[in-house]
């Protein structure tokens, strides 16, 4: 692990008294997101959360620092979370960070936010603050991504077990987690009973993996079952998963499948293109691949891909209304495969 990181991860699981801002920019908008948690898991279940977005704070910029030095009307912790993040938020941050005293702690989550803008510039400029870019996990990084979380939860797994739920989750560092947290529910493990898990292990939560969460999802939507993708959303969404995780989610999907049709209509066979394929496609899921590849044509990819991308992108906008878009996206995609059959 990077030092930069050894010092965030610290911080957050000590919800360090002398940080007062954390700032999460960068693509890995999952990742910003289980950092934010970390940090409202460290201040207790009980923590009161406080939702700001950059708009509201450029109409009222003293209000940040109000709320980092003001009391929970419950008499416990509570923590701020500006999302999106936007440099609309600069002004309220300069004044948070420049304050008497500040109590609460602040997570500003800004996807979008260059390392040029004045919200990254003046919280860089602090002492109380840490800003940190995220980036998805690739390769070896992600691998020890998963042994790094894992440990923390008292799991310990050779390479290949946490390649292969890192492959699960697609990358994702939220879904990561919360598959790391059932494994430890179903070995009994903590971070004072440590408990070595195998494939065996994830074989036997095989439900909660493979054919998991968000590749259930991917299934149905790709596959035209338009009734299961909408039962899945609801699902996900009760478990706190929704918006922008289960667009990035399909759009990586898409994607894949666009190359593999690329490949067929460049005119190999889809055996030829299913082989060469490799680790792209994890063998539990070479079925579910072949029948969609057979439903989609590399235009309608397309089509698919800039559909979740403006999604996303609508969800990003400074105060726009909540993450339903996503799932209207979500299902028209599927209704499209089901017209394919």
């Amino acid at each position: 692990m990077k030092p930069a990181e050894a010092r965030l991860l610290r911080a957050l699981d000590a919800a360090d008294p002398d940080i007062r801002l954390y700032l999460f920019h960068g693509p890995d908008e999952a990742g910003a997101r289980a950092f934010a948690a970390r940090l409202g898991k460290a201040l207790g279940e009980g923590a009161e959360r406080v939702d700001m977005t950059s708009a509201q704070l450029k109409g009222d910029p003293a209000r940040l620092a109000d709320e980092a030095a003001s009391f929970s009307m419950f008499g416990g912790k509570r923590w701020i979370r500006i999302d999106p993040a936007t440099d609309d938020a600069a002004e309220a941050v300069a004044a948070l960070l420049e304050a008497a005293a500040a109590g609460n702690p602040a997570v500003a989550i800004g996807p979008g936010l260059r390392k040029d803008s004045k919200l990254v510039k003046a919280a860089s400029a602090s002492n109380a603050a840490i800003v940190h870019a995220c980036y998805p996990p690739e390769g070896r990084d992600a691998d020890g991504m998963a042994l790094e979380m894992g440990r923390a939860l008292g799991l310990q797994m050779r390479n290949d077990v946490a390649h292969r739920l890192v492959a699960a989750a697609s990358n994702d560092r939220a879904v990561l987690a919360q598959e790391l947290e059932k494994l430890a529910l179903f070995v009994d493990a903590a971070p004072d009973r440590i408990r070595e898990i195998g494939h065996e292990a994830l074989d036997a939560l095989g439900a909660g993996i493979e054919e998991g969460d968000l590749t259930r999802l991917s299934h149905a939507v790709f596959g035209g079952q338009v009734a299961v993708a909408d039962e899945e959303l609801k699902r996900l969404a009760s478990e706190g998963i929704e918006g922008v995780p289960v667009l990035r989610a399909l759009s990586r999907r898409a994607l894949l499948l666009a190359q593999l049709r690329g490949q067929m209509e460049g005119g190999e066979g889809i055996d030829r293109v299913m082989e060469t394929a490799g680790r792209a496609i994890f063998w539990k899921e070479k079925d579910a691949v072949r029948s969609e590849l057979s439903r989609w044509n590399a235009g309608s990819l397309a089509t698919a891909l800039g559909r979740l991308g403006e999604a996303e992108r609508q969800l990003k906008t400074s105060g726009y209304a909540g993450s339903f878009v996503a799932a209207e996206e979500v299902l028209a995609v599927s209704r499209h495969a089901a017209r394919r059959r």
